[in-house]
């Protein structure tokens, strides 16, 4: 196991979606993905310390049919503009984890290219799963061969022939020595020869022992493919299924059965950290797969303090919303900006850089054993814990705020790290517990000796200097600025206590247009003068006083109004 992936907090790109590439390669260079420079302040903000990208290398169309795999696709850059990328990323302490596409390539991969120029006179004819040149392929080639799972833009590989077998980890050297990369996420991996991750795994560990391998697993057994001779982790579908679903059904027994399963004492993966998601290029996203948006921060709670590692997949953080359909997966995969209209100033992002926080501050976060304490339809309580350390989370899906009472012993106070720093005391190893409507806490056990108060400073003010230090970073590189930059003062807006005209979104989620700042004589105070932008177009007017204020929601305090236009 990789020494830093307990540690890590993910963030999930597909670069072509992402940059806006044409569908099909144009064969024109063009520096797209140095967008990703003016990303990194967004990154560290919530915390992320590990980014997986996508396909990058050359390929036709989506990057999962790769025709060169020593080469960055030229929709992005090319390969010093993206050693340029791996270099800032790396310095700003974010690891990076590259798609390796090994199942099968593109029709434009150079070998089938010459096989469809010489027949079987071609020296890579072995190179192809079950080539034969006794009937005609879909495209009317005059040969046959497998295409994955049925799509025949997409040639299976035969990883069976050591010279595949040579140039595919020729190439994954080539990435870990020009780019340094920190691991591997392996596509498809299911369909892949058990004997080429060994091979694989033998070469990574032997350049770096602290190289990461993680591969696509949909179904089966996860020991089959993540274990001492293969991969390190899967993906881990089964809790990305039972997260979202124990929330739209209200039944947090499904998601505590498959968490109790896995990584319980005796459970079947407690050793694997398993790659943890809500949402990623080929699924809906969590905004449009769950009914009731007042669970989006509960999903996340859930997802950042289970075992494993958690990944946000790009624009979720935004709870952006886009769904799959049988002919395309463009929706869940657009190009976005950091000042783009879909880039709403949304709660989830202080809410994901909190939960972040807590994983870096309390290592039972990362690495302790689970433990379910008590399950409810609508309320989850459970456990991580080690030798020295216990937390508790507990989960409310209830409209209501709920008092919880359970079980706990080890300490004397439960201290709420989450929410508000409230203390509930644990008289003969029991604890009622009041958990938000529609919210959680995450709760330290100590005896009453842990200061709240220093650890809120100590994060708040982490964070703030990190914002800082990044924004001047960026200023300090003028060749990765582009037409509309993220300025200081651009981050700042967010919480700024000044009122200024242009939209703003209110704590029920509407949308309203500051018209003008006035004066009122009576009061001698200054009023907000702001319209309606959906619905009936109503004017109303409050004093900037309350214009200002916070409200609770969920257990928070966050401003009535947001500010959502960037200057």
């Amino acid at each position: 196991m990789s020494k830093w992936i307990n540690n890590s907090v993910f963030y999930h790109i597909y670069p072509l979606g992402f940059c806006g590439c044409p569908e099909y390669n144009d064969g024109k260079t063009e520096y797209r993905l140095d967008k990703l420079l003016k990303w990194i302040p967004h990154l560290k903000k919530m915390g992320v310390n590990a980014l997986y990208l996508g396909p990058v290398f050359q390929s036709l169309k989506h990057g999962y049919d790769t025709s060169d795999y020593y080469n960055i696709d030229c929709r992005l850059g090319d390969n010093e503009s993206f050693k340029k990328i791996c270099d800032e990323l790396h310095a700003n302490g974010i690891k990076i984890v590259l798609d390796g596409v090994f199942n099968h390539v593109g029709r434009d991969f150079f070998a089938f290219k010459d096989v469809q120029q010489y027949g079987s006179n071609s020296q890579y004819c072995g190179w192809f799963q079950n080539l034969t040149f006794n009937g005609r392929s879909p495209y009317n080639d005059p040969f046959w061969y497998e295409g994955w799972s049925g799509h025949y833009d997409l040639v299976k590989l035969n990883l069976y022939n050591q010279a595949v077998v040579d140039h595919l980890i020729g190439a994954v050297g080539k990435w870990m020595d020009d780019f340094k990369i920190d691991g591997l996420r392996l596509d498809a991996a299911d369909c892949i020869e058990p004997n080429f991750f060994k091979s694989l795994r033998k070469f990574c560990k032997g350049k770096n022992p602290d190289f990461w391998l993680m591969g696509e697993i949909i179904h089966g057994d996860y020991n089959r493919w993540a274990n001492p001779e293969m991969m390190d982790s899967v993906t881990n579908y089964e809790c990305y299924k039972g997260i979202y679903s124990s929330h739209n059904d209200k039944n947090y027994f499904e998601i505590a059965h498959s968490l109790q399963r896995q990584f319980s004492n005796g459970g079947i993966y407690k050793d694997l950290c398993l790659y943890n998601f809500l949402d990623n290029h080929d699924v809906n996203r969590i905004g449009s797969t769950l009914r009731n948006p007042a669970h989006l921060n509960n999903v996340y709670t859930v997802m950042f303090t289970m075992p494993g590692v958690p990944s946000i997949y790009y624009g979720s953080e935004w709870a952006i919303e886009g769904t799959r359909t049988r002919e395309s997966d463009q929706m869940l995969r657009p190009c976005l900006e950091l000042d783009t209209p879909l880039a709403k100033i949304h709660t989830l992002v202080p809410h994901i850089g909190k939960l972040s926080a807590l994983r870096q501050n309390f290592h039972a976060l990362c690495d302790g054993k689970y433990e379910n304490i008590l399950i409810k339809n609508e309320q989850l309580v459970f456990k991580r814990f080690s030798n020295d350390q216990t937390i508790v989370i507990a989960l409310n899906i209830s409209d209501n705020e709920y008092w919880i009472d359970f079980s706990i012993n080890g300490g004397s106070v439960l201290t709420d790290l989450l929410v508000d720093g409230s203390q509930y005391n644990v008289q003969n190893n029991h604890a009622n517990v009041m958990i938000p409507a529609n919210g959680a806490r995450v709760l330290l056990l100590n005896n009453g000796d842990f200061n709240y108060a220093d650890f809120a400073e100590r994060i708040k003010n982490n964070e703030q200097s990190e914002i800082i230090s990044n924004a001047q970073n960026q200023n300090s590189t003028d060749e990765t600025k582009t037409e509309n930059p993220v300025s200081v003062s651009q981050i700042e807006c967010k919480t700024e206590r000044v009122v200024k005209l242009g939209k703003y979104r209110n704590c029920d989620n509407q949308i309203f247009s500051v018209i003008a700042l006035a004066h009122n004589t009576d009061s001698d105070e200054p009023n907000v003068i702001y319209k309606e932008l959906f619905g009936n177009g109503r004017i109303f007017v409050c004093s900037s006083k309350t214009f200002l204020e916070n409200v609770e929601r969920n257990g928070s305090s966050i401003p009535k109004f947001e500010y959502i236009d960037f200057d």
